[in-house]
């Protein structure tokens, strides 16, 4: 008992300690002096428009811009399913910035994407272009030297941190336990806004971060994930979010945060950035290539650009709170639900996390109760293609509610999904030998992931995707996007779940185009077809079995039934795709397992322990 109190009262001097430490003010301007003594001032460019070079991306957003009148608004909008072509966008439009880049990130990680990302930006900076990077601080810039050198780079490049904790900007195990325990409201509020904006004319938005794994360059496990990129008016709809948040409290500059305000006082001056070290370098080099490339961005970019008019861009306010005073800081959440609230014929939702908030739970049972309720069509993950094993366990225990009381159509990804690996073949390709130290040998990074607490850097291991029973490259779904009624459409961060209603701020754009409806219709859809998802139906068994399963899953605790509901379906050979009410579907689909082609490990085991008990954190996860 002596010992337990020790360690209690240890934790508790530790989060008086942390929790109170805040830099002074008169240390911010020492170290705001050592940084400006210490700046590299050379510009690379001595002409007015930054050396920029011609891009088609930021012409035809300028010319929307022009066109437009506050009536009749112009814009271009880029759908951006294929991950080379969302790398390539990227780096063209920050080469031909020529004032300004904003860039807004969850994660920003030290592999090729985000070492790639971060030079073309540096280069941007030293040719003169005010550049400013606000990252989410607990899943970014991981190292601290790197982000001293990045404080002393260039004048016009800065970098604010979102939310750190303790005011720091790594975050050390003692520091996640302390928050938790005495301030766990602020520490779970996240930035999930994606961004990037040049110019003020065209900005890229949706749910791909800056790491390999976003752009199908991670060996083991890829996302297929989505970005809209649109020019004109709306991009002052970014510009205005971006400086909402960049001006917040909870947006920290690195000289206002105490380890990299303790070292640039402290320490010798901490020398340039070093050149990226690539892990894969010729794959960086094809892009590279590309981006400058006039002819690949008019056959992969500019061809399929649509030039319409209504296009909003939405984000929920800094801090976003529950307190029915504040509603406001949840714009993105609230538009989110009415324009699904209003849907008449159908609904096609794309989702990593099949973990509805009440008010979804709410909208949906209310479409399913009316005269002629919409088809609802459902792409989320499978447990085999899930990084987040704890929050598919919470989505698995609601199954017969989403069958039977939504009326859902639910496909879940295949691991080794044929779609996303022909897609995305270019985009793996010249990969070479795994990265490695100068010793040689090989190097595992431990990289960070998106589902709130359960994705910290302490718990990377457990945030592993499950073992398979087969054997290659693993696709998982991270794209959030949303089709009402063929007639408009939503790519953004928003998971639909409690997390992103409650917690997360949010961002995306809504296209009033039945073009674009159509298009990532079409592109969701395809995610659902046999070679790339299960399908998720009632499971064949006798009625006590039912009786008892449905006891089980109204039970927020003990829910250990293992037969339930619903189970995973697969096309037999020579059958035609049918959808679940079809009379035919048991004839032509045969059941493959609640858990296909994952192996039996402990993920497995917590899986059905989640399900069983974990029902009261769904929020968190």
């Amino acid at each position: 008992m002596r010992q337990r109190g020790i360690a209690v009262s240890f934790v508790f001097v530790a989060i008086l300690i942390l929790s109170g430490c805040s830099v002074s003010p008169s240390r911010i301007r020492r170290a705001d002096a050592a940084v400006a003594a210490g700046m590299q001032h050379r510009l690379d460019c001595d002409r007015d428009d930054r050396c920029a070079i011609d891009s088609p991306l930021l012409d035809a957003a300028q010319q929307a811009l022009h066109d437009s009148t506050p009536d009749q608004p112009v814009h271009v909008v880029t759908l951006l399913n294929d991950s080379e072509a969302a790398m390539v966008a990227r780096l063209n439009l920050i080469r031909a910035a020529q004032r300004s880049i904003d860039v807004q990130t969850y994660i920003w990680d030290q592999d090729d994407a985000g070492q790639l990302v971060l030079d073309e930006l540096i280069k941007a900076a030293r040719r003169g272009v005010r550049v400013r990077i606000l990252a989410d601080q607990l899943f970014s810039f991981g190292d601290r030297l790197q982000l001293e050198r990045l404080a002393m780079t260039s004048p016009n490049l800065e970098i604010r941190l979102y939310n750190p904790t303790f005011h720091q900007a790594r975050t050390s195990a003692l520091d996640f336990s302390a928050s938790i325990v005495c301030c766990f409201m602020k520490f779970n509020q996240r930035m999930h806004n994606k961004l990037l904006l040049v110019d003020e004319a065209i900005g890229i938005t949706g749910g791909r971060n800056y790491q390999d794994r976003y752009f199908d360059w991670d060996n083991d496990f890829d996302y297929v994930d989505r970005d809209v990129m649109v020019g004109g008016p709306a991009a002052h709809e970014m510009a205005a979010s971006f400086e909402i948040f960049w001006k917040h409290k909870r947006s920290a500059p690195l000289t206002h945060l105490r380890d990299i305000n303790r070292a640039l006082l402290d320490n010798d001056a901490p020398g340039p950035i070093p050149e990226p070290n690539y892990a894969h370098p010729q794959r960086v080099a094809r892009v590279m290539e590309e981006a400058s490339d006039d002819a690949w961005i008019d056959d992969v970019l500019v061809s399929d650009t649509l030039r319409t008019g209504r296009v909003d861009y939405f984000s929920d306010l800094p801090a976003k709170t529950d307190d029915p005073g504040k509603r406001s800081a949840r714009e993105f959440t609230s538009h989110l639900m009415r324009m699904v609230g209003a849907a008449q014929h159908e609904v096609v939702l794309q989702t990593p996390y099949l973990v509805l908030s009440d008010r979804a739970k709410a909208i949906f049972e209310r479409l399913h109760q009316g005269a002629s309720p919409p088809r609802i069509v459902v792409s989320t993950n499978s447990l085999a293609s899930t990084d987040a094993f704890a929050v598919y366990a919470l989505s698995y225990k609601h199954r017969r509610r989403y069958l039977q009381d939504y009326g859902f159509e639910i496909y879940e990804m295949k691991p080794h999904a044929a779609g996303p690996a022909e897609d995305n073949a270019d985009a793996a390709a010249d990969e070479g030998p795994a990265p490695s130290d100068q010793g040689g040998k090989q190097v595992r990074r431990r990289v960070g992931t998106e589902r709130g607490l359960l994705g910290s850097r302490s718990g990377a291991r457990r945030n592993r995707p499950a073992p398979l029973t087969t054997a290659g490259r693993r696709f998982g779904l991270h794209a959030k996007s949303i089709v009402v009624d063929d007639d408009f459409a939503m790519v953004g961060s928003h998971n639909f779940d409690p997390r992103s209603d409650h917690y997360n701020t949010e961002a995306g754009v809504i296209v009033y185009d039945p073009r674009f409806a159509s298009e990532l219709r079409d592109s969701i859809l395809r995610e659902t077809q046999p070679e790339n998802a299960w399908v998720i139906a009632p499971r064949q068994q006798s009625s006590l079995s039912s009786t008892i399963g449905d006891i089980s899953a109204s039970l927020p605790i003990f829910d250990l039934w293992p037969y339930r509901y619903a189970t995973s379906y697969d096309l037999k050979a020579g059958c035609t795709p049918m959808r679940p009410s079809d009379p035919a579907f048991l004839s032509c689909y045969t059941p493959v397992g609640d858990f296909p082609d994952v192996d039996v490990s402990p993920k497995l085991i917590y899986t059905r322990l989640i399900t069983a008990f974990g029902a009261g954190v769904q929020g968190v996860l």
